[in-house]
């Protein structure tokens, strides 16, 4: 069957998945903030969204899955020019749409998903086109997000590099942009966390793809093959291990970056593989299953983690439960026909996402999930209450 087919095939499948999962989501509180709060490009794009499609949940992420799907089409265009065989091009993309880093950037509206496709346009762009056309994309990432400073690092180095000195000047002078727009922090004090860091890279990319990451990167410099992909990978990884010795990162801002490897790792293992006899091929092709199960499994838990609250002693320590919740807690407020309450402030912001706002009629109080007493309001995923709550009309006389 045509590459391509399949690829149409794997993004249909891809998009109605993440489709269905935006349903399964509640507005987070930094969601709810970036909506609610100070003026940004991306909260531009998904109040556009919300303009036409109305306020729920679908409106407000369709925006990252919209740009998503972008990101992975980029990245199967990327890959021609490193593998040979259109089929080893659907498998890297397939592993991209599995990673749970990029899941996450799918559904969770922040700065990731935006990243992502900014950094797969630019390589895209800069390795298709003319130069000139580069200039003024840069341009406008610097104004889009704080997300990008790091690919104006990245450019430094590797203009320093190629000897560029105009383009060396334009990217020095976009990253001090970005620094004093976006209030980019770079201080701190000793505080060590840098194996938190490698455990959350190993968990957005998996262990073995992160490792195999991190070797093909180091194998890259060692034989001198190094490229604007491996410029702007690198850059951030190393960036963001030192500063894990002096500060607790946003890991957003960071692993975007190193996802633009995969073409790179792709490359790699397939010249590699094809290199030796079938007999020695065994290794490889272990290796490479055995990612593909972890990554099935990885990206199974993230669309079914409601069922994780089944096997949890304490639901706020779910992965996801930032994102439960809400939605479920405005329908039954609703069903009471209260349709303002005085709550905490982050859940304030999120139930006005859903139509209840704030006020003084009603007080919101929630209940410790050890008390066994009957709560006004219960939430339950999988049979497990997750969330229970007083409603208590005030009386102002």
């Amino acid at each position: 069957m045509n590459a391509r087919y399949i690829l149409f095939f794997v993004l249909g499948i891809d998009a109605l998945i993440l489709i269905f999962q935006s349903s399964e989501l509640s507005i987070s509180y930094n969601e709810a903030l970036l909506l609610f709060g100070d003026f940004s490009f991306l909260q531009t794009i998904v109040k556009a969204s919300i303009y036409f499609l109305g306020q729920n949940d679908l409106a407000l992420r369709l925006p990252m899955i919209f740009l998503h799907l972008l990101s992975v089409t980029l990245l199967y265009k990327i890959t021609k020019k490193y593998l040979k065989k259109p089929s080893s091009r659907v498998w890297i993309t397939l592993i991209f749409i599995l990673l749970p880093g990029v899941i996450s950037s799918a559904l969770i509206v922040n700065s990731a998903g935006l990243v992502i496709f900014g950094l797969l346009l630019f390589v895209y762009l800069y390795e298709n086109y003319h130069i000139k056309y580069i200039y003024p994309l840069l341009a406008v990432y610097s104004l889009v997000s704080g997300g990008f400073v790091y690919l104006f690092l990245a450019l430094i180095f590797f203009s320093i590099f190629t000897k560029n000195r105009l383009f060396f000047i334009y990217n020095l002078s976009l990253f001090a942009i970005s620094i004093y727009l976006y209030k980019i922090d770079l201080h701190g004090s000793p505080s060590g966390h840098f194996l938190d860091l490698l455990g959350v890279y190993a968990a957005i990319f998996t262990p073995i793809i992160f490792v195999y990451l991190f070797y093909v990167l180091y194998r890259k410099y060692l034989t001198k093959d190094i490229s604007v992909l491996w410029f702007i990978s690198s850059t951030a990884l190393i960036i963001s291990l030192l500063l894990s010795f002096r500060q607790r990162l946003d890991i957003e801002l960071f692993a975007p970056y190193l996802i633009l490897a995969l073409p790179l790792a792709a490359q790699t293992f397939e010249h590699s593989y094809r290199v030796r006899l079938k007999i020695f091929r065994k290794n490889y092709r272990f290796i490479f299953i055995l990612a593909l199960v972890i990554l099935f499994i990885n990206s199974s838990v993230v669309f079914f983690n409601k069922y994780l609250y089944v096997f949890i002693d304490n639901p706020k320590k779910h992965f996801a439960y930032n994102m439960h919740v809400t939605k479920e807690l405005a329908k039954e407020l609703k069903k009471r026909d209260i349709n303002c309450v005085s709550a905490t402030k982050k859940m304030s912001l999120r139930l006005e996402f859903y139509g209840v706002t704030k006020c003084n009629k009603y007080e919101l109080e929630e209940n410790s999930l050890s008390n066994k007493k009957r709560s006004d309001v219960t939430i339950r995923y999988k049979n497990r209450v997750v969330y229970s709550a007083d409603v208590t009309k005030i009386n102002k006389n």
